[in-house]
């Protein structure tokens, strides 16, 4: 036990105790002068005419990051990302463009519900199944079909020769897809029901796999895995989405992104619609530019340029209309545990009116 210390040293120390004390309530005193000073000084800095100024605060304020999904395909939206327009655009905003890679549509929708994506790409069917799922879905504008780039490929060598020798199969489609949706239709024309063969629900790349060795019967999956496919003597179509698909792609994004971005939603719509164009009007051009994207020789590229219906189109009454055909489709074959109403993700005509571009709203 340490020894007790004398009366007389405590006395001493506990002197020394209120001199420093004195000393440190003194250098506090002095500190938090100065710290008010200098907050007040930032506080004048903030409130300066200079910093004020859009044009002085750019140089210093970070970037905002809008997240676009990136299209593999003979899109314009591949060629949009090729371009960099879009990012020219969006700098006066102060907005800087990430394009992000995603297996598929559903996986996009769940990177928007998650907050980690802002604008998807995908199909009819995808937004159908968000919606299912409680996703406050936004959709932008539309597309043409372009159904001769989805194709239903079985092994080169197989003895399928038609839809109807399905029964029993396995055929291989990433969940919620086009690929889902158009096999569905194509088992329906042939008499047939989605129940009538085995559904894989595989990603396009282990679909791809899947499919190279042998392991499924059939894949329903899009460009340019079909070309790569055929060219490689690996598959065969057997019937393309041509006369079957009555419905086109969608730009979708999150109700929050919407509000608070319906800017830099206009800007995308109209650089896009550029890139449309000039995709379509441009062949060669695209092909050369989308090669390294697609892993397609530019000859190629040019012969599935015709696959294509190029050009962004509004949502109008009709879009919605369609769009409900297709939820009221899943909720009947029990793929989506409720009845969606497809309106609740879409905007009011004078809502699309201030973000669509003049010359898309003229294809209505």
């Amino acid at each position: 036990m340490p020894a007790i210390k004398p009366k007389f040293e405590f006395r001493k120390s506990q002197k020394v105790t209120r001199r420093s004390l004195l000393f440190a309530l003194g250098y506090c005193l002095v500190l938090s002068t100065a710290l008010s000073s200098c907050s007040e000084a930032k506080n004048n800095a903030q409130q300066s005419p200079a910093s004020s100024n859009p044009a002085a605060s750019s140089n210093t304020t970070e970037k905002q990051t809008v997240r676009i999904v990136r299209s593999k395909q003979l899109t314009g939206l591949a060629v949009l990302e090729k371009q960099g327009s879009l990012e020219k655009r969006l700098e006066p905003l102060g907005f800087k463009v990430q394009w992000s890679e995603f297996a598929a549509g559903p996986q996009q929708l769940e990177a928007i519900n998650a907050n980690a994506l802002d604008i998807a790409s995908t199909a009819e069917s995808p937004p159908v199944f968000s919606q299912a799922a409680g996703a406050p879905l936004v959709y932008l504008a539309t597309t043409y079909p372009s159904g001769k780039a989805i194709s239903l490929l079985v092994p080169i060598n197989s003895p399928i020769k038609n839809v109807a020798d399905l029964k029993g199969k396995k055929v291989a489609f990433q969940k919620a897809s086009i690929g889902h949706y158009l096999l569905v239709k194509a088992l329906e024309k042939a008499g047939l029901k989605l129940s009538d063969v085995q559904s894989i629900f595989l990603p396009p790349p282990d679909a791809n796999v899947a499919f190279s060795q042998n392991k499924v019967d059939a894949w329903f999956i899009w460009e340019p895995f079909v070309t790569r496919n055929v060219q490689n003597k690996v598959g065969r179509v057997l019937v393309d989405g041509g006369e079957l698909r009555d419905t086109g792609n969608f730009y979708s994004t999150s109700r929050q992104f919407y509000q608070s971005h319906p800017d830099v939603i206009k800007v995308f719509l109209e650089e896009l619609e550029k890139a449309e164009i000039w995709t379509k009007e441009h062949p060669k051009e695209v092909a050369q530019l989308l090669a390294p994207v697609t892993q397609l020789d530019p000859p190629i590229l040019e012969t599935m340029h015709s696959k294509y219906n190029y050009g962004v189109l509004p949502i109008t009454e009709k879009t919605i209309k369609k769009q409900q055909e297709v939820a009221d489709k899943w909720y009947s074959l029990g793929l989506i545990p409720t009845k969606v109403d497809v309106k609740v993700g879409f905007l009011t005509p004078e809502e699309y009116a201030k973000i669509t571009p003049a010359e898309v709203l003229a294809n209505k």
